[in-house]
């Protein structure tokens, strides 16, 4: 059956701030040229989730007056500070030591999730059509091979793929050019990566979980604009890399996370467990204390740098954003890069129209992006990220610090990370089982409830979309010889070895806690575990 089909000059796939700023900078560069942006939470924003904060330097080009417009950056980060910690003890590191690429200073505490949806406000007045809960599905190729747009999800498939009364088929979204922001792992760009061998020349890529919670605390304790970053406790006690980060925003709100390196080697490990002692910190939980968890969520993002950085262009389209891995690890920052990625695809993109030139080869954008300072960015911390997989936070830092603030970056070697995350775990027999408190219900919960509180929903009748390569291999192979760790690297409780009537075992995905954060699919260690868009639902995260 033909599918019914738009055409547009540019399909963008992804409302987060790489997608947005493109669409802006499209329309911005030709009202004429028709864009529409696909995004698959319920709306713009549902599914955004970063620590987060903005250097205004893309914000302040893509649209200079954009205080005057009311963009929601209102909170400037007023004291910046760093930390080392033990169990017990904060050992602050004063900010001559620390790598300059840690400052703050002209930034802004912020919800990426409000500046998204203040994007898109821009984007609509520009002319942008935005269509959100539609899940980019599949890739459209043209005869010639190259991408000519996407295919939406049907809707009203059931459980057993068989079409319901309410079903519709998918919609064509066909383009000129496509441009990929799905964020972090994207499925399509994941199916693009490899069709068109764009990472032949790269490291593999190198993932984190960042874990997330909004928190209203009382006015007296309120500190806007405070910032806290930390290394060591508790990860390093099971061997592992990562950061937390606390950071007060406006209107006596608090967020706060960690960030746990996907490369750790220990299968009992647990990032949610984790963060839940992480707050536990006495630097920590002074802040929490009389306060009240409002939001939780949690994102996997892309940190191996320039080193894992893929091709970006292939015939009809661009990986852009975090599909491409534009975030600054030395920052822990991404926003900035990710929308400047954008903007350099719409100009290549719009000149291109402009001039005619064949559709299948986007002309000019890697040269472009080279020159940015987004590029340059990334160049000058592209050890950064290696040096603390290869030595740890304290060492690593310490070569940070001589690299970037020493030398500008500019030392005559490029550290490499070569071993994919999920081929890092080492077996259960090998690895020492961790014990976790259980949550106290006031600084820590359990997942469960965090869960409730990221507005997790999807419709149960319909296929599953965490979908197995070998559905036995859970219980024949990951569970002898790694515990089945996907039972503790899932945030959401999706995943859990049950005990049958006849005492065998029973691997369980519940589909309908997933989150979105793409961790099964990038460290289960037989990479058996493939995320594909759901029919709908998935967080709907407010203020994140």
């Amino acid at each position: 059956m033909d599918l019914e089909y738009m055409d547009y000059d540019v399909v963008i796939v992804g409302a987060g701030p790489s997608g947005l700023s493109a669409a802006c900078r499209l329309k911005q560069m030709n009202a004429d040229i028709s864009v529409v942006v696909l995004e698959k939470g319920s709306e713009v924003g549902a599914h955004i989730l970063s620590g987060a904060i903005l250097e205004p330097t893309a914000l302040n080009e893509l649209f200079p007056d954009w205080k005057d417009q009311g963009a929601p950056a209102s909170t400037p980060v007023s004291k910046d500070s760093l930390y080392f910690l033990t169990k017990n003890k904060a050992i602050k590191i004063p900010s001559f030591f620390a790598p300059k690429t840690m400052s703050n200073k002209g930034n802004f505490v912020i919800s990426l999730g409000n500046l998204c949806r203040w994007l898109a406000e821009q984007a609509e007045n520009l002319g942008v059509e935005i269509f959100s809960g539609f899940p980019a599905a599949s890739v459209l190729y043209a005869d010639n091979g190259a991408i000519a747009g996407v295919v939406t999800g049907d809707m009203g498939v059931d459980a057993k793929n068989e079409k319901k009364a309410s079903y519709t088929p998918g919609m064509e979204l066909r383009g000129k050019y496509t441009l990929f922001s799905e964020g972090c792992r994207g499925h399509l760009g994941k199916e693009i990566i490899e069709k068109f061998s764009l990472d032949d020349a790269c490291d593999p890529q190198h993932y984190g979980l960042g874990i997330k919670e909004l928190w209203s605390i009382p006015p007296d304790i309120h500190q806007p604009g405070l910032v806290l970053h930390s290394a060591g406790w508790p990860l390093n006690e099971s061997g592992s890399t990562g950061g937390g980060f606390l950071y007060h925003a406006d209107n006596n709100q608090i967020v706060v996370g960690l960030i746990t390196d996907l490369s750790y080697t220990n299968p009992f490990v647990s990032p949610y467990d984790e963060f839940q002692r992480y707050k536990h910190h006495p630097l920590i939980s002074k802040h929490l204390k009389g306060g009240k968890r409002i939001s939780y969520g949690a994102k996997a993002l892309a940190k191996g740098g320039l080193q894992s950085q893929p091709k970006m262009t292939f015939p009809g389209g661009i990986l852009i954003g975090d599909n491409a891995g534009t975030l600054n690890n030395a920052k822990i920052k991404g926003i900035h890069c990710a929308m400047k990625s954008g903007m350099v695809a719409a100009e290549t993109i719009a000149t291109a129209i402009q001039t005619n030139k064949k559709h299948t080869d986007p002309l000019g954008f890697s040269e472009t992006y080279k020159d940015s300072w987004a590029y340059k960015e990334l160049e000058m911390q592209r050890n950064f990220g290696p040096a603390q997989h290869k030595w740890g936070n304290m060492l690593g830092s310490i070569y940070a610090f001589i690299d970037i603030n020493v030398f500008n970056g500019k030392l005559p070697w490029t550290l490499r990370d070569p071993k994919a995350d999920h081929s890092k775990l080492n077996t259960a027999s090998k690895s020492k089982p961790l014990d976790y408190k259980r949550p106290d219900s006031i600084i820590s919960f359990d997942k469960l409830s965090s869960v409730f509180l990221s507005n997790t929903n999807h419709e149960g009748n319909q296929p599953n979309h965490l979908v197995l390569k070998d559905e036995d291999l859970p219980i024949s192979y990951n569970l002898p010889v790694f515990d089945e760790p996907a039972q503790r690297y899932c945030p959401a409780g999706v995943y859990e070895i049950l005990t049958n009537n006849d005492g065998s075992k029973k691997f369980q995905i519940n589909s309908q806690n997933c989150i979105h954060c793409k961790t099964c699919d990038i460290k289960d260690p037989s990479q058996n575990i493939n995320w594909v868009t759901p029919e709908g639902g998935g967080p709907n995260y407010p203020n994140m």
